[in-house]
Formats: structure tokens, C-alpha cells, sequence
């Protein structure tokens, strides 16, 4: 299913042709989330109307993918979970992905830039977003994995189920942005059980917006497929940060919100040796290149000398005066030690 293209306003007759190929052209971005959070994910992405985006779900669980908002749906392992879920186990996760292979393929195929989203920890996710990762990889598609790690309170089996998981997801896709669940109580320290979880499906399907609009939607800067792959291609590992001034005067707002985002909890690992960062820009109409220029500054400065900044900025008409929000995807990160380190042996 090819979502339906944004249409251009009175296209002129010597211009079809141009139009014409412009359509066939653009990059086929797709957004797969698996298992509960990641079909959670989805359905916050459709209801946030994100355009130019293929967005389909993937479940053991047959009832949850019905309530699940999605362009298309896949039933994982048919056979193996008969729709009634992994029952938090990985192993049967895994299996179930491999028993939809050819499924998953033929709903993979022609993509170009492919998202994949889930919760690390529980069976579903855990187990077949590595699959779906390792088939997006013998298609050629550059994958991004935007997974969220486990709060400490949900235990340590489905922590060690995501630190093998996460293991997996980096051998395979360009790049793995993590989010750490115990970080979103860092943001919002009184935010009730319920809510917490609803919060990470929001951040994970705000990071996956974001990334998207500076291809589709940057109007102040000129950015293409092209630029947003050399940050991702062979990315690693990443993390993001974000930081927003809902309204008030102009003139200090950058540096308010530049301060936002290099504090974010989100972003709690070394980014002065990272090379590569995506830094989606949205302002009222007042936004200025100016105020582009020193938030980019800003951020490149803490980064590896030689970095490469892909930015993308456009004005939204909905937000009040003053607004502005900037959302930073930085890749290639240096872990300290390799992969997702829990801190197990710590505890």
C-alpha cells in the first residue's frame, strides 16, 4: 500500500512531467512496529498525521493488533501463537518473526529508508525486531531501530532480554537510537505508572516524526534522502534530546532551548566524540536562520570536531508566538563498553 501523495496546488502543464518524477522518486519510507509498544508507537504516529510514511503494524497478539491504528497489519507466527501473543518470551518471539519471513519481505520490499520500532524486554519486540532488522539488511534497506529499554522495576529478566536484544539490533541495522524508560522520570518525576508508558510510546514516535520532517518538511533549509542517509548509514549507536520554549520573547529563546537539549536526560551517554547528529528545527513564523545558525553552532560545538550536522527547520503555523522545539538525533556514538551495559553486574 503506497500512501497517498501530499497533492502540489495547480501544477502547470510543462510541469507533470517533472511532478511525475519527482513522485516516483522520492524516497519509500516505511515505519514497522512490533509487538505492544511498537503497535502503540504506530497508532500515535497516525494520529499524529505524519505524511509521506508507510506505517504498518506486526503482533502476536491478534486482539491488540485490532485496536491498533496502521496502513497495514501482519500477524506474526500464525501457526506458533495462534494471535494470542509470545507470552513475554523472546525465544518464541523470534520464531514467530521467522515463521512470517516471507511476509515480512514482500512488506519490506521497494523501501528505501525503514523505521522499526518496539519496547525491548518482552517477547514479541525483543525477539522479532532483530529479524525484521537482519531481512531489511539482506534487502539493502537503511534501517533505524528505535527501541526503549526497560524500566528497572519491570525486573531483570526483561532487562537481560533487552541488553541481548539491543546486541542483536547493532550487528544488524545501520543505527539503534535508545531510549532508557528510567530516564523519562528523570524528565517527569511525578508522571503516574500508566503514563510513564504512554510517554515513552510518544517519545519514540516523536523521535521517528522528527527524523522524517527533515526530509519532508524543511522549508528554511534545503535537505534531502541523501544528506539524512549519511547521518544514519552506518550510524551505531544514537541517542537524542529535545528541548522547548512554548512561548515568550524571541530573543533569548536558542539559547534556552540549545541548553534544553544538551541537558536532556534522554541524552546521558559522551557526545563529544559523535560524528554524525540530525537537528530537526520548528518555530513560529518570527523563526529566523539566524536563531538556526546559533542552535547549530551551539550543539556542533559539543560534538567531534569533524562532525556532520544535517539540520532541517520550517515554520508551523499552529504553534504561539515564541515557540520554538528542537529535536537532535546524534549517531555515532563511542560506547564506553559494547552495546547496552545494564550495570547487571551491579546489582
Amino acid at each position: 500500500m503506497d500512501v497517498p501523495a501530499q497533492p502540489f496546488p495547480q501544477v502547470a502543464p510543462e510541469d507533470r512531467e517533472v511532478l511525475e518524477f519527482y513522485e516516483k522518486a522520492k524516497a519509500k519510507i516505511k515505519v514497522v512496529g512490533i509487538g505492544g509498544a511498537g503497535c502503540n508507537t504506530i497508532s500515535r504516529l497516525f494520529d499524529m498525521g505524519i505524511e509521506g510514511v508507510e506505517l504498518i503494524a506486526m503482533n502476536t497478539d491478534a486482539q491488540h493488533l485490532l485496536y491498533t491504528k496502521a496502513h497495514r497489519k501482519l500477524i506474526l507466527g500464525k501457526k506458533l501463537c495462534r494471535g494470542l501473543g509470545a507470552g513475554n518470551d523472546p525465544t518464541k518471539g523470534r520464531e514467530a518473526a521467522k515463521e512470517s519471513a516471507e511476509e515480512i519481505r514482500k512488506y519490506l520490499e521497494g523501501t528505501d529508508l525503514l523505521f522499526i520500532t518496539c519496547g525491548l524486554g518482552g517477547g514479541t519486540g525483543t525477539g522479532g525486531a532483530p529479524v525484521v532488522a537482519e531481512i531489511a539488511k539482506e534487502l539493502g534497506i537503511l534501517t533505524v531501530c528505535v527501541v526503549t529499554l526497560p524500566f528497572t522495576v519491570e525486573g531483570l529478566k526483561r532487562r537481560k532480554n533487552a541488553e541481548k536484544a539491543y546486541n542483536e539490533l547493532l550487528k544488524v541495522a545501520d543505527t539503534v537510537i535508545k531510549i532508557k524508560n528510567d530516564k523519562l522520570l528523570e524528565l517527569e518525576p511525578d508522571l503516574p505508572v500508566n503514563q510513564a508508558f504512554k510517554k515513552a510510546d510518544e517519545i519514540l514516535a516523536s523521535t521517528i516524526k522528527n527524523i522524517v520532517e527533515i526530509i519532508t518538511k524543511s522549508e528554511l533549509i534545503n535537505v534531502d534522502f541523501a544528506d539524512v542517509r549519511t547521518v544514519l548509514e552506518h550510524g551505531g549507536v544514537g541517542a537524542v534530546g529535545f528541548g522547548e520554549v512554548k512561548e515568550g520573547p524571541r530573543e533569548d529563546r536558542a539559547r534556552v532551548v540549545v541548553e534544553q537539549v544538551l541537558n536532556n536526560p534522554l541524552l546521558d551517554v559522551r557526545i563529544d566524540g559523535a560524528r554524525k547528529a540530525l537537528v530537526n528545527i520548528i518555530g513560529d513564523r518570527s523563526l529566523r536562520l539566524e536563531e538556526v545558525q546559533q542552535i547549530l553552532e551551539a550543539i556542533s560545538s559539543k560534538l567531534h570536531p569533524e562532525a556532520e550536522i544535517i539540520p532541517g527547520a520550517h515554520h508551523d503555523e499552529s504553534v504561539p508566538e515564541g515557540y520554538l522545539k528542537v529535536w537532535a538525533v546524534i549517531t555515532g556514538i563511542e560506547e564506553e563498553k559494547k552495546g547496552y551495559e545494564l550495570g547487571i553486574e551491579q546489582i
